[in-house]
């Protein structure tokens, strides 16, 4: 027979948790939202940043247009919201480790805590790398290779679209580190066999790279390159960090 009393306990330990969670997401969300609004008065400024890629390969005194009626101020608000969740991202990310870290052992945590760490900071660095460097080159490519006969004037609503969509292509692309040293440290792959699979992970960088920048060689060779460069970070990285996570049992084994 069950114990109606250790049920009981079961019930109010989920629903304890339920709570939590319920706290850390608005905790969360509550720190985006303050974010917004103190970023919302300059919204207009911090899409003129995100469009400076844009404007200075195009013509002086070039601008986007706006074919949406609300666009004009939708889009900056979007882009304000984009820019408050990279800024608040931290905070998000200390809600989730709060959440987690008590029922994790000490390795699990020697663990988590560095993955935590180095993914978002990947991310972020795959963000600045295709804004800073990427975008540049893109788009002066694009604009050299336009006919003379079309007037170029990006809609601002598209541009904000294709922007977002790189800016995730990128961020994803440098976790790689990531997700190979977590293959190795939970022994789905060992880090032999991930080198014996180094030419199939080439041709997938450059299948890959071909699907999601624009059609032309030098976009795809910004997004292959770093993405099998980041792919041998992994292999260098993964036995150290396989070494540093190890359970007690782990280490006298």
């Amino acid at each position: 027979m069950t114990d109606p009393d250790k049920k009981t306990g079961e019930e109010d330990t989920f629903i304890s948790h339920l709570v939590e969670l319920r706290d850390r997401i608005m905790k969360a969300a509550l720190g985006i939202v303050l974010v917004f609004l103190c970023m919302l008065p300059w919204s207009g400024k911090i899409y003129d940043l995100l469009a400076e890629p844009m404007l200075t390969a195009l013509p002086a005194g070039s601008k986007m247009i706006a074919t949406g009626v609300i666009a004009p101020f939708l889009i900056p608000l979007k882009v304000t919201l984009l820019a408050a969740f990279i800024v608040a991202l931290p905070w998000v990310l200390y809600q989730a480790w709060a959440f987690v870290a008590p029922g994790l052992y000490a390795h699990e945590k020697r663990l988590v805590a560095p993955l935590v760490i180095s993914s978002t900071i990947l991310f972020v660095l795959g963000v600045v790398f295709c804004y800073e460097f990427v975008f540049k080159v893109v788009f002066r490519v694009i604009n050299e290779m336009a006919p003379k006969s079309i007037n170029v004037a990006p809609d601002i609503e598209n541009y904000f679209d294709f922007v977002l969509t790189m800016f995730i292509a990128f961020g994803v692309t440098f976790e790689v580190p990531v997700v190979v040293v977590v293959l190795v440290r939970m022994g789905l792959i060992s880090v032999e066999k991930l080198k014996e699979f180094r030419p199939y992970v080439i041709v997938g960088a450059f299948v890959i790279a071909a699907i999601v920048t624009p059609p032309d060689a030098m976009s795809m060779l910004l997004l292959a390159v770093p993405l099998c460069v980041l792919f041998e970070v992994g292999l260098l990285f993964a036995p150290l960090f396989v070494k540093l996570t190890r359970a007690p049992e782990e280490t006298q084994t």
